[in-house]
């Protein structure tokens, strides 16, 4: 083994495991007192960024691209977030959502580590508009998902037309697994939060523990089992309420129709 020679990051085309051994830090544009680590971007193939946002005390954020929505979750630290009418002191475990175009303002109270899912936003076709989601994971019941009392499944946000994506906590007690491969059109960004376990992706195992990212593309045949002594958990965000056929439609309306003879 050459030392510095090695990782357990993987790309693949249609997945991807980012391991915390090669993370890179830069700035994040327009950002103040902040450095980031860009997990996942369109760079890779994704229709979505999701990064780590390290704030320094008194770190600021910078508001997303015009037309870009923006969900956070803090991983450590504490922050200070205002949106619309509403405002919170956040701690590991606090999250929010802010929909494309709402100012908002987010302040490091002392050195955090934020993560942050963006997409741009896609307009629910009967013109409905998601609202700001400020909240605490502990303020959530976890729903058995299929009924299996030891995985458990918080959805963070409401699961309603306007809103074009989803951003869930998933906890699942050692041994715990997703009851079958899962093969399907939404895409995923995933981050361990805690624990450890195995994912298949496509026709690899990754051994995967807290701090390693995830892109899943569409299709990409998927399933994970818990192992350990102690739970695991992943925050993820999946596309949702939008018509697959969307951008070909879009397409569609922008072309002239054929004249007949």
């Amino acid at each position: 083994m050459i030392l510095g020679a090695e990782t357990r990051s993987n790309v693949r085309r249609d997945h991807a495991l980012i391991a915390p051994d090669s993370h890179v830090e830069s700035p994040l544009l327009g950002w103040r007192e902040t450095q980031g680590v860009v997990l996942i971007s369109p760079a890779l193939g994704a229709r979505f960024s999701q990064y780590l946002a390290l704030m320094e005390k008194g770190g600021a954020a910078a508001l997303p691209s015009p037309g870009v929505q923006r969900a956070l979750y803090v991983l450590e630290g504490e922050v200070e977030i205002s949106a619309a009418t509403q405002s919170a002191v956040l701690g590991v475990g606090g999250y929010a959502y802010l929909p494309a175009g709402e100012p908002h303002d987010l302040v490091a109270r002392e050195a955090s580590r934020v993560h942050v899912f963006e997409k741009p936003f896609r307009l629910d076709p009967s013109g409905g508009r998601p609202a700001v989601v400020i909240g605490h994971q502990e303020e959530v019941e976890g729903e058995p998902f299929l009924g299996d009392e030891d995985a458990l499944l918080k959805p963070l946000l409401p699961a309603e037309a306007p809103y074009d994506m989803a951003m869930n906590l998933f906890t699942f007690q050692p041994g715990a697994a997703l009851p079958f491969v899962e093969v399907h059109v939404m895409e995923h960004g995933l981050m361990m939060v805690a624990g450890q376990g195995i994912y298949r992706l496509e026709d690899s195992w990754y051994p995967v523990r807290e701090g390693d990212a995830i892109w899943m593309a569409s299709y990409c045949p998927q399933w994970f089992a818990a192992h350990g002594k102690t739970p695991a958990a992943y925050l993820y965000y999946k596309d949702i309420h939008r018509d697959p056929l969307e951008s070909l439609l879009e397409g569609a309306a922008g072309a002239e129709l054929p004249s007949t003879p």
